[in-house]
């Protein structure tokens, strides 16, 4: 430090002013600004700062380090960096219906309808014997039964126990009857537990004291109200879809659920709302796309429930009645213009093909002035004509 100072001592002293290539905004000592006026800055559009001498030949013995947080990566203004873009999430999987696992469809245990029948009849014969023994029995049916006569015992405490036995069995055993039809089915439950379910058919007897709960199993349809939906574009649309399906598991339907059709309903919402769908007068291919993928959708969501649907197609789509008014002018406007574009497109290559076998059989020779002149006369010929057959 010594020895440069010395140098710059014994040479030749520097004319006042800055220097070229130098900031004059600095200035060389801290009483500069008594000496003489500032000189101008070179840099006119940038703000600079005064730093004082003895900032910057500070003798510090050792370097302190500063902590520094970690920088943010953002986009500059005016250079045109981008930021650095961060890998995408992956999308967290739709938590899925979950049953529980020991509910399960199984058979419950029935009797034959001859038992029961027969219980029944053993019953009102009892009630019979008892009666004709107490002496109760008119005196018509005794002759018609064929009974012999004999000494009324009356009415006593076995007589009233024979009465309460025979008809008990008589409750139980026609009290249990049932019929089971084709395509219908019994849940049985007792005090809220699942008991089973009979998918059987004829007369049958079935314990009295179970809760039946009838579910149809058939394959059934079901053609929805217009409900809510957008094509791809976010316009909204009614669409009316029709829904195949049946009862697979008839536990599940009826236990798993409070109520079944009112499920598969609202899945259907769900996944209209989920999957777009064209337009009227759009592709034909993506009417089928679109039920394909409302059929996975709804097929999933209602799985766990015992539902099995085989398809849900959409059989009418038209906009909304907010929407409708303008998109039904925009169809037009659009069928105008692809009508005018086909019409201009057929008049053009007309237009090109007549004058192309004028001049190639020699029939006429023409020069550029004489081509645009017929050209223009074609086109305005040809445009005539398509208008009057139009009309």
């Amino acid at each position: 430090m010594s020895t440069t100072t010395s140098s710059s001592s014994s040479s030749t002293p520097e004319p006042e002013g800055p220097r070229p290539g130098r900031l004059s905004s600095f200035p060389s000592s801290p009483t500069s600004e008594s000496d003489g006026p500032r000189p101008a800055r070179l840099i006119q559009n940038e703000a600079t700062t005064e730093i004082p001498v003895h900032l910057l030949f500070r003798d510090d013995p050792v370097p302190v380090a500063v902590p520094v947080g970690p920088a943010v990566v953002a986009r500059r203004e005016g250079t045109g960096e981008q930021p650095r873009l961060r890998r995408p999430a992956a999308a967290k999987p739709r938590p899925v219906p979950e049953v529980d696992p020991e509910l399960a469809e199984r058979p419950a245990r029935v009797l034959p309808g001859a038992a029961g029948v027969f219980a029944g009849a053993c019953g009102a014969a009892g009630c019979a014997v008892t009666s004709w023994w107490a002496g109760v029995l008119p005196p018509l049916a005794v002759e018609a039964l064929g009974l012999p006569s004999a000494a009324a015992a009356g009415l006593g405490p076995v007589q009233w126990a024979a009465y309460a036995g025979a008809g008990a069995l008589g409750l139980v055993g026609f009290g249990g009857l049932a019929r089971g039809r084709t395509g219908r089915a019994w849940v049985l439950g007792l005090f809220g537990r699942y008991r089973g379910t009979v998918r059987r058919t004829g007369l049958m007897w079935v314990n009295p004291l179970l809760l039946r709960r009838r579910v149809d199993v058939r394959l059934r349809h079901w053609r929805s109200e217009p409900l809510a939906a957008a094509d791809g574009s976010g316009v909204a649309l009614r669409v009316v879809v029709l829904v195949v399906w049946r009862v697979r598991d008839t536990a599940r339907a009826t236990l798993g659920v409070e109520d079944h059709e009112a499920y598969l309903r609202e899945c259907v919402e769900a996944a209209l709302a989920r999957v777009p769908v064209e337009p009227p007068g759009g592709a034909k291919g993506s009417a089928e796309a679109a039920g394909e993928t409302l059929t996975r959708l709804v097929a999933a969501d209602t799985a766990p429930v015992g539902l099995e649907v085989f398809s849900v197609r959409p059989v009418r789509v038209e906009y909304a009645p907010e929407v409708a008014a303008a998109m039904h002018r925009r169809r037009i406007a659009a069928l105008d213009a692809r009508h005018r574009a086909s019409v201009l497109t057929s008049v053009v290559d007309s237009v090109e093909d007549t004058v192309t076998r004028l001049t190639m059989r020699g029939l006429v020779e023409l020069d550029d002035y004489e081509r645009k002149a017929l050209v223009k006369d074609l086109t305005v010929a040809f445009c005539a004509g398509r208008g009057e057959t139009g009309s």
